[in-house]
């Protein structure tokens, strides 16, 4: 079996990915992000007259369905593409994340495991970044102690933080500062769109504590909606907007290295690198060189 692949990986500059979306993996995939939707907008999404506007039970359903439905993600996508180079890698960006989420805590938004989380699906495409930022936070969630009914949406949320980035443009061509900006900005959106989604998950527990910003069952989209926007400005926005500059801050002073690093470190390990054997000639070694 010739040894050289990775180094030749290297030397083409190719760029390779972790993980490989098959069809499958696109439609597991689709599947939870459409559960998903659905598990936090049902306050919003819900007709008034359905049994579910009205049900207090709804969040706990989902709660229960969503770590099935993310452990199928998972399944899929390591079946059709992770072996032992990526499972390595995934475990040890995993654990950084998930060591960086104590150092702020939630604390005024600091929490710096998000740009490493948008480098990393970047890097590493938006099936890995998918799987990253659900096992990073289910990680982050033990360490903290952070465990209840919020976290399943927790992992579905950084999911889609790190598999957005994954699916940024240019990820072959777009180098420099260029990248780093366009990585920033992206951060900052989606640190905020984390904060706005995650509300979602604790409103309907409210409802009658606060009649301004409290979810009402049964009341018209455009009610609630108010009411939501209301809630996110009153109980969040503090800790989203940090959050957003945390994010942008680490992403333009360190992700030109630390995306360097990921890249050097995806090429060496050539995930998708086809194993390849030499026939070996009547003397023994393999044809067109020494003996392997």
């Amino acid at each position: 079996m010739t040894s050289d692949a990775p180094e030749r990986a290297v030397r083409a500059g190719r760029k390779v990915r972790a993980v490989r979306l098959g069809p499958r993996s696109v439609a597991a995939l689709t599947l939870v992000s459409a559960i998903g939707v659905m598990a936090f907008g049902w306050p919003l999404l819900a007709d008034s007259a359905s049994g579910l506007a009205h049900s207090r039970d709804a969040p706990w359903l989902f709660a229960a369905l969503l770590p099935m439905l993310l452990a199928v993600v998972v399944a899929t996508i390591a079946d059709s593409g992770l072996d032992a180079k990526a499972i390595a890698m995934l475990g040890v960006l995993a654990a950084a994340g998930a060591a960086m989420r104590p150092l702020g805590a939630g604390t005024a938004g600091i929490e710096p495991m998000f740009f490493l989380m948008v480098l990393a699906g970047r890097v590493l495409g938006p099936g890995f970044g998918f799987v990253l930022g659900s096992v990073a936070m289910f990680a982050s969630a033990l360490l903290t102690g952070g465990v209840g009914p919020w976290m399943p949406f927790q992992m579905l949320s950084m999911g889609w933080v790190s598999m957005g980035a994954g699916l940024l443009p240019g990820p072959d061509r777009l180098r420099g500062r260029r990248e780093l900006v366009l990585l920033a900005g992206y951060g900052a959106v989606s640190a905020v769109l984390y904060g706005l989604v995650m509300n979602l998950q604790g409103w309907p527990y409210i409802g009658g504590m606060a009649s301004g910003v409290s979810f009402v069952p049964g009341d018209p989209l455009p009610d609630n909606l108010a009411r939501y926007l209301a809630y996110c400005l009153a109980t969040s926005l503090g800790w989203d907007l940090p959050r957003a500059v945390v994010t942008v801050l680490l992403t333009l002073t360190l992700g030109g290295t630390l995306l360097k690093a990921l890249r050097r470190a995806t090429r060496r390990a050539a995930f998708d690198t086809p194993v390849s054997f030499d026939v070996p000639d009547a003397g023994g070694a393999p044809r067109g060189g020494a003996p392997g």
